[in-house]
């Protein structure tokens, strides 16, 4: 066989295998590497889009965490003013009582003092009838001379 047409020959089934690769095996390669490109970057897309709604839900979250930091340090403050408000005010309801305590305490000493003092005119009337029925070494008729024992009573 001549070399030539062995070659000729040989480029004529490498054309045939060429052109039958680019018609039949090279679009389905073509297609496959292309859907494996085209889900590589949606897969890149929905991992970026994925990270920037993570950076938008931990802004959110840290949002939230502050606001919920501010709101419970605000009703803290407002238990504690509600707390010194009520202690005062329990304060001066006590002050206030003890100052009404106090005034009835005075009022009753001075009505106790008004009494002893009745009481010890009493007796000292009585004591000095008695004195004078002494020293007369008579008796003195107290209705008879109660007007008489009624201004002692008054000096007294």
């Amino acid at each position: 066989m001549n070399i030539n047409a062995t070659l000729f020959a040989q480029a004529i089934v490498f054309a045939i295998l060429v052109w039958f690769t680019m018609k039949f095996v090279w679009p389905p390669i073509a297609k496959a590497l292309d859907e494996r490109a085209l889900k590589i970057s949606e897969g890149l897309a929905s991992a970026e889009k994925a990270k920037t709604e993570l950076a938008v839900a931990n802004k959110r979250v840290e949002e939230e965490l502050s606001k919920s930091r501010n709101e419970s340090a605000t009703r803290l403050a407002d238990a504690e003013r509600r707390a010194q408000t009520v202690i005062e005010e329990a304060k001066a309801r006590a002050t206030e009582e003890a100052a009404k305590i106090m005034a009835n305490a005075r009022q009753e000493a001075e009505q106790q003092i008004v009494k002893a003092r009745e009481s010890l005119r009493e007796e000292v009337a009585a004591l000095a009838v008695k004195g004078a029925e002494q020293i007369l070494k008579r008796e003195i008729n107290p209705g008879v001379h109660a007007e008489l024992l009624g201004r002692l009573k008054t000096e007294l």
